[in-house]
């Protein structure tokens, strides 16, 4: 079955993480009715689709991402009925829904691993990845845990160890075992059959382990080092050739992409890529057209953001992606916020705007993550507060993931809960942010991207145009979308400075209306952009 709508194809994702978006039912837990209260607010943005984290049944020991039951909503958030409702909603209003898809690993707590581990010889005894110690009672081999110390636990039961590349109580799933991919694709099936238009697949190179348990050798070199991976962990002491992105990895994407295929509206995938070289695993998973639809890896997401890095970057993916459809975002559920990470000392407000301009600007899908829009910063969760095991683990050189997943803010009160002591604390720098002022401020960060995201549809080559990067000004990131006849010129600063640069092309017309910027001299080409500003420019022969 072929489909030609392609919607997400420069499409604009708004990720969601349901715990911390909107609470309903004052538990101080953010559910499903939360965000369906507040799907009109992300249609009027303008955005195409929304992509939720995990909200199935889970003991929440990494807050849903380990699944105890896959199709499930997990009470907190609410029930099945609840999800089809959102889904209902959201569809109404010209929202395609993606949902968060974990089949790497489950939670200890799943039926499936119960049984696993209940004998040797059970009809789940290989649906996990088990290994016998070294006749020293040590671990099978040196692979170690994202999340601190070994990948491996022992069970006193079965008097064998068992993998888990997270926490000890998410164990890995062993792939390898084709009832296995079955059961996951199953899953699968139950959620596209319910009308959700796609997944993004948590750690999709995570699926299939090295079948011979063999040692990851050490990292003797920079480009070695795991992009997606604190660098200050002793997990990035290691090259991990052998515990992820194995070649059966692919086999396994291919299956889902085929039962993908199987239903109509151009089901969706994006894959979550931590890697060594994640750009050249980004290119495997998404060519060909019989894998994922889209990927994305940790380039964006980390602290480097000089121009000369992002353009390395983005040429590198131009470079090896070939046929394939990248993803980009610059903030998510895991990583410390964009006006905090690459806007430090710098207008928040008019860093959102020329940081969002520019991922948007982008060739590729890009994702959202809540309150982006509203240039929010990290929080600075105390030490008490915290909830990631992660941050507990590493504090204080790593604070873990909560300062981005403090409770959204709605007004000038928070307007998150009714329940003075939700989960995690709000963070009262935000609420002078909230949308209900913001929507009141023609400038607001908010009212541009409601803006800029109308704006951008008027021109086809920003959504589904080829990209070719420029060098003109080297503190400056300068690059042509182009799609049939339409040409434009992006070209975005993100320093705190203003940058000054001559234009050789032959410029038609400088848009107006984005919202960004710039003074720009036709007759001479020169442009001057003041810091954080912008430009967009349609070219000619």
């Amino acid at each position: 079955m072929s489909h030609v709508s392609e919607w997400w194809r420069g499409a604009v994702i708004y990720q969601i993480y349901p715990r911390s978006f909107c609470d309903a039912n004052g538990d101080g837990i953010g559910d499903i009715a939360g965000i369906i209260k507040h799907l009109d607010y992300i249609a009027e943005l303008g955005v195409d689709a929304i992509w939720l984290s995990p909200f199935f049944t889970s003991p929440m020991k990494d807050f849903g991402y380990d699944i105890s039951d896959y199709c499930d909503v997990d009470p907190m958030f609410g029930t099945l009925a609840d999800f089809r409702a959102m889904m209902d909603k959201a569809h109404t209003l010209g929202l395609k829904v993606i949902i968060d898809q974990v089949y790497s690993h489950c939670s200890d707590q799943h039926v499936w691993f119960k049984e696993s581990r209940s004998s040797l010889d059970n009809p789940k005894a290989d649906w996990f990845v088990w290994a016998d110690p070294k006749p020293d009672g040590t671990a099978p081999n040196n692979w170690l845990s994202m999340f601190g110390g070994p990948a491996w636990q022992w069970d006193t039961t079965r008097q064998q160890y068992y993998q888990h590349n997270f926490l000890a109580s998410q164990p890995d799933l062993n792939f390898h075992n084709r009832e296995v991919q079955d059961a996951i694709l199953d899953i699968a099936r139950f959620w596209l059959d319910l009308g959700v238009d796609g997944f993004r697949l948590d750690t999709s190179n995570f699926y299939v382990h090295d079948a011979q348990l063999r040692d990851n050798p050490p990292k003797t070199e920079s480009w070695q080092q795991f992009i997606g991976a604190d660098p200050l962990t002793p997990f990035s002491r290691q090259y991990h050739t052998r515990q992820v992105s194995q070649p059966e990895n692919l086999e396994f994407l291919k299956r889902l992409r085929a039962l993908m295929n199987q239903y109509q509206g151009d089901r969706f995938t994006v894959g979550e890529i931590g890697a060594p070289e994640g750009l050249k695993v980004m290119a495997q998973y998404t060519s060909g057209g019989d894998k994922l639809t889209s990927a994305y890896t940790f380039e964006l997401l980390r602290e480097e953001h000089s121009a000369e890095y992002i353009r390395t970057v983005q040429q590198s993916i131009k470079d090896h992606l070939d046929d394939g459809w990248p993803c980009f975002s610059l903030s998510n559920h895991d990583t410390v916020r964009s006006a905090t990470r690459w806007g430090q000392g710098l207008d928040q407000d008019a860093f959102a705007k020329a940081s969002l301009s520019f991922l948007l600007s982008l060739r590729g899908s890009a994702c959202i993550y809540q309150g982006e829009e509203l240039a929010l910063e990290e929080a600075d969760v105390p030490f008490e507060d915290l909830q990631d095991p992660f941050g507990i683990e590493f504090w204080p050189k790593f604070k873990g993931r909560d300062g981005c997943r403090v409770p959204m803010i709605w007004d000038e009160n928070g307007g998150f809960s009714s329940n003075p002591k939700p989960w995690l604390p709000i963070y009262q720098p935000h609420l002078a942010r909230n949308p209900a002022s913001q929507l009141q401020q023609p400038q607001s960060s908010l009212r541009f991207v409601q803006n800029f995201l109308r704006w951008r549809k008027q021109y086809p080559a920003l959504v589904t145009g080829d990209i070719d990067w420029l060098t003109i000004n080297p503190e400056v990131l300068t690059f042509i979308r182009s799609l049939d006849d339409e040409k434009i010129l992006v070209v975005i600063n993100l320093t705190g400075q203003q940058q000054q640069m001559t234009l050789q092309q032959t410029v038609k017309n400088e848009l107006t209306g984005h919202g960004l910027d710039s003074q720009f001299d036709k007759a001479t080409g020169e442009l001057i952009l003041p810091a954080l500003g912008g430009c967009y420019l349609t070219l000619g022969e």
